[in-house]
């Protein structure tokens, strides 16, 4: 298990599409990381702008420009429950804004691209900018190894996807090890590392920090429940495997 850990390196960059994906996905690795003092960069994509907002008070956010800033909120507080790693927004090198696509469920059950997305979403940029926008942010930090989505983007949402072909093309650009996140949900293929965080010690931060992202999921015990009400289990066991 800890093995994963030294494998990654000291100095690990995880690139996210949206607010809330660092924790769902990967919380628990990064507190631990960081408690074993190695430095980690996340890197966000976009404010999630189009998320759909959970029922209760927040919901009025959904769909207003205060969902952007609120989101931001909710990312800093998560952060600090995971033990402050560093944070970048892609683009920030070059005063660029990426914007959330939306999506749509598809037949099969994965997500596809919203038919709105504005000309400025993440998914619509060319691969070519995304990526120099991410290299430009991991040359500064220089880390040991990338941790991204799996081609499909775990759950196929374009925003992951594109930025999981970003981290890709980084990862061969600065000659770096790509690690893939096993997304529970949707995925329980071959090749895998897994990391329980049980055992780590850090459930307790990533839970904390999952209740942070209170306007798109609300804990219930050992699940969480998103905006539709889809229910799934907190992962206290986070999966990866080396991308080929």
């Amino acid at each position: 298990m800890t093995d994963l850990l030294t494998a990654l390196g000291d100095r690990v960059l995880f690139a996210h599409a949206h607010p809330d994906d660092e924790t769902i996905s990967t919380g628990g690795t990064i507190a631990a990381l960081l408690a074993r003092g190695a430095a980690v960069l996340v890197v966000t994509g976009t404010r999630g702008e189009r998320g759909e907002v959970v029922p209760g008070p927040l919901h009025a956010l959904e769909g207003t420009p205060a969902l952007a800033p609120h989101r931001e909120r909710e990312l800093a507080a998560a952060l600090t429950a995971l033990g402050r790693p560093q944070h970048a927004w892609l683009g920030e090198e070059r005063d660029r804004r990426y914007v959330d696509s939306g999506m749509a469920w598809g037949p099969d059950g994965f997500a596809v691209a919203a038919e709105d997305a504005p000309g400025d979403a993440l998914s619509l940029a060319p691969l070519d900018e995304v990526a120099a926008d991410l290299t430009a942010l991991a040359t500064a930090f220089d880390p040991t190894s990338i941790v991204s989505y799996d081609v499909r983007g775990g759950y196929g949402h374009p925003d992951h996807v594109r930025m999981r072909e970003a981290a890709g093309a980084v990862a061969e650009r600065l000659r770096l090890p790509l690690v893939e996140i096993v997304e529970p949900r949707v995925d329980d293929g071959p090749g895998e590392s897994a990391l329980d965080l049980v055992t780590l010690g850090s459930l307790a931060a990533k839970r904390s920090a999952m209740a942070a992202h209170a306007s798109q999921l609300t804990l219930d015990g050992d699940d969480f429940v998103l905006s539709g009400g889809q229910r799934h289990p907190v992962g206290v066991v986070e999966r990866y495997r080396s991308a080929r």
